[in-house]
């Protein structure tokens, strides 16, 4: 008897060591189904899946990239029997890749550079709709498609959403309820088993790990009281240096504007905090969003920088050098009357399209403007250290325009006047600027006037 009992501890000892060996190399996949943890070779399941050009989905073809937005959204130049425009902004069916371009998110840029390096790599590229029409996103300006692209016109054509999904740069977005469900569940499951990306324990290179939110420099000009008091972190290049302010602009893809945003420095960063801020530096920004009661806008302050630890996510750093503000070319129209589309959120976190005018999304951006017949100046005279500066009043093609200088002195160092400008015809280039409930060009030095 006690024989027996023996071997059926044994055994059952042997059974609960298999179990538990069992119950480790297995996990569940998205279908709650078991698993083996040690992961499968892997399948390239965007060759696997081929383009069907016989189906009933609607398909285009003749498609080129007219602007890289992120992972998952891009603009498409179309034929125009499409659309009226011959534009299609698509948004990728069943991913959804980090964020890039409003709030930034751990492998967003990395999902971004991948689309991009796609596409501009292809030699063709097809969009094909779910069904027989074009389905438009929840914005309602975007279409929902599969993007389809070749490198080589020999090649067969790689289906882009799945090729997302699979390499762990995306989670899933309805995955399952798609023509192609099938396939995007099976890559999603691959690549959380490979652990790749988004689906990894591993820190993202090209995020910062502080306290501050990160974003784009859009994002803050577009929804300026959501981040108001809070810590913010954006990059783009420093244009100029004003007083114990810089001018900082980026670029940004969705708009195709520049973005910009004034940020006060004041007495809080010694020699080598300044060397980063220099004008024609690329630089990260980190620092407090703050409304500034006295000029009516919203501006950036609180740096701080330690030279002991320069790669600490709070800090100010340098990215680069060598960069010259961009100076966009803008007629009188586009300044006073444009009018840009934009993604605005509401105090419930709710998205929507809105419409916002040009010169406030291109507020303390850097602008050029030609042929101004100065019509009138006005010269400031109050004691302070203002007295000198000037303000033209231009006209061009039946528009006004104001021209804010600093006080300008020429190579000698002898003050400007306004006969310099009463009666001429000027090219200008400065920065947006907001003064007294109206947008105007501030110009902060003379060399920066043209004078035919």
């Amino acid at each position: 008897m006690k024989h027996i009992k023996k071997i059926l501890s044994t055994v059952l000892l042997v059974c609960v060591v298999a179990g538990c060996f069992a119950s480790c190399n297995n996990t569940q996949d998205s279908t709650g189904a078991e698993t083996s943890s040690t992961p499968a070779e892997f399948v390239d399941y965007a060759s696997q899946l081929k383009l069907d050009m016989t189906t009933t989905t609607k398909k285009i073809e003749n498609v080129t990239v007219k602007q890289f937005i992120d992972g998952d959204t891009t603009h498409f130049y179309v034929p125009n029997t499409v659309t009226d425009n011959g534009i299609l902004k698509a948004r990728y069916i069943s991913i959804n890749t980090p964020e890039s371009t409003g709030q930034i998110e751990e492998w967003g840029k990395k999902a971004s550079a991948f689309t991009r390096s796609k596409l501009e790599s292809a030699t063709s590229i097809l969009l094909e709709s779910d069904t027989s029409s074009l389905n438009a996103d929840s914005t309602g300006e975007r279409y929902l498609v599969w993007v389809w692209y070749k490198t080589a016109e020999n090649e067969e054509y790689r289906n882009l959403n799945l090729e997302i999904l699979q390499e762990g740069l995306a989670i899933a977005s309805s995955s399952s309820q798609n023509i192609y469900g099938t396939q995007c569940m099976a890559a999603i499951d691959q690549a959380r088993a490979h652990k790749l990306y988004v689906y990894s324990e591993e820190k993202d290179p090209d995020f910062y790990y502080g306290s501050a939110i990160e974003l784009t420099l859009k994002e803050l000009r577009a929804n300026p009281t959501l981040y108001t008091g809070k810590t913010v972190a954006f990059e783009g290049v420093v244009t100029k240096n004003s007083g114990q302010s810089i001018f900082v602009e980026s670029f940004d893809d969705e708009t195709n504007m520049y973005h910009g945003i004034s940020v006060y420095y004041g007495f809080s960063l010694n020699g080598s905090g300044l060397s980063v801020i220099k004008p024609g530096n690329k630089v990260r920004i980190v620092g407090s969003m703050q409304f500034y009661e006295a000029g009516g806008t919203y501006q950036v302050s609180d740096l701080k920088y330690d030279m002991m630890d320069p790669k600490n996510p709070n800090n100010i750093q340098k990215l680069g050098e060598g960069f010259s503000p961009a100076y966009v070319e803008t007629t009188p129209d586009t300044f006073l009357n444009g009018k840009v589309s934009v993604t605005v959120i509401d105090e419930n976190g709710e998205e929507s399209l809105k419409e916002v005018k040009y010169s406030e999304l291109a507020l303390s951006t850097s602008i050029s403007m030609k042929d101004l017949e100065v019509v009138d100046i006005y010269v400031t005279n109050n004691g302070g250290d203002s007295d000198g500066a000037m303000t033209l009043t231009c006209k061009s093609a039946g528009q006004t325009i104001s021209v804010r200088t600093e006080v300008l002195t020429d190579a000698s160092g002898a003050l400007i006047t306004p006969d310099y400008f009463n009666g001429k015809t000027i090219d200008v280039k400065g920065l947006v600027d907001y003064f007294d409930g109206k947008y105007q060009i501030k110009v902060l030095s003379v060399n920066d006037v043209v004078i035919h």
